[in-house]
């Protein structure tokens, strides 16, 4: 997807400044792409200094030192020359590039940060900085918190374009049962693999039933949903997935919960958290707990897949909604 000319200026600015450890790299994010792509990743972690040189000078950025808690993906805040407050994010070798700008660009701002300039040979993104940018984690009112959360997805949902190509949830599930064979194949560390079929079951049973899907978000969480001027809260990250509307609220049961070693806290705030939902949003309660449950079981198996371990509070999270 190649995008608008008014992106691709003929000429180069003056070389911009890179401020000091600007350069430098997470630990997790060497360890993320060491893990996920091999050989490929360490490929791209030698690129990345002279492809972030690169997009400085083109888009005329003055970059900060990347963000500290990266995992996956390249990000760094900076200032453009006309003052404006940016985000250059470098992505990850994938599909995941072009699915998000294509997603940032339906949205155009409503509900999430604008996409300001786009460099798809080198996987690159110039997006609006939201500021304060303080994340909905921060909110100890749970219930506060979840009606910010349900706020923002009403904003952001809409019929996926026709001849879209954006992966849908069933996508999302269909690899899970493909791998998952592979995947759990002993000695496998996955917890009680019957998650798997029972899991796999539950969808079934719920896409035969699902409403009209639109363009979701896909990992809405409330480490992704930050503080704005634009707007009060405005969402980040959005992985574009097509799906009903109920598949959304998956994310934001899974995060923020108590210690799964608590499983009695960890039902009540599960709990008052699908009625506030269903309330909010007009889904069924029942529907809404299924379609969490599928979400924690998927989540749980990608930590598997991608890092060989278990991420405990997805298993805590299936066993409360079922």
């Amino acid at each position: 997807m190649r995008e608008p000319s008014a992106d691709r200026p003929s000429t180069l600015p003056e070389a911009p400044s890179l401020r000091e450890g600007a350069h430098t790299l997470p630990a997790r994010l060497a360890n993320t792409a060491a893990e996920m792509l091999g050989p490929q990743g360490a490929a791209w972690l030698e690129r990345l200094p002279e492809i972030v040189s690169g997009c400085a000078r083109r888009w005329a950025l003055t970059l900060e030192p990347p963000f500290p808690q990266l995992s996956i993906n390249y990000a760094a805040p900076g200032v453009r020359a006309d003052g404006a407050a940016v985000v250059l994010k470098v992505c990850i070798p994938g599909p995941e590039f072009a699915i998000e700008a294509a997603a940032l660009r339906l949205y155009d701002g409503r509900g999430a940060l604008r996409l300001l300039a786009a460099d798809p040979d080198q996987g690159a993104l110039l997006l609006e900085r939201l500021l304060p940018g303080t994340p909905l984690s921060a909110v100890a009112d749970d219930e506060q918190a979840t009606h910010i959360a349900a706020g923002v997805m009403g904003r952001l949902w809409r019929p996926a374009p026709a001849g879209h190509a954006f992966p849908s949830f069933t996508d999302w599930v269909r690899h899970m049962a493909e791998c998952a064979p592979c995947v759990l194949g002993p000695p496998t560390p996955f917890p009680n693999p019957s998650w798997i079929g029972r899991a796999l079951a539950l969808f079934e049973e719920l896409i035969a039933s699902a409403a009209e899907p639109v363009l979701l978000h896909g990992d809405l969480h409330q480490g992704n949903i930050l503080a704005a001027e634009r707007e009060p809260w405005l969402c980040i990250d959005p992985k574009g997935v097509v799906g009903e509307p109920v598949c959304e609220t998956g994310p934001l049961l899974l995060n923020e919960l108590p210690s799964p070693a608590d499983a009695p806290a960890v039902r009540r705030v599960l709990h008052q958290r699908v009625d506030q939902l269903a309330e909010e949003l007009g889904f069924d309660r029942a529907r809404l707990r299924a379609w969490g449950v599928v979400r924690a079981v998927l989540a749980g198996f990608w930590t598997l897949e991608d890092h060989g371990g278990v991420w405990e509070g997805a298993r805590a999270c299936a066993e409360a909604l079922s």
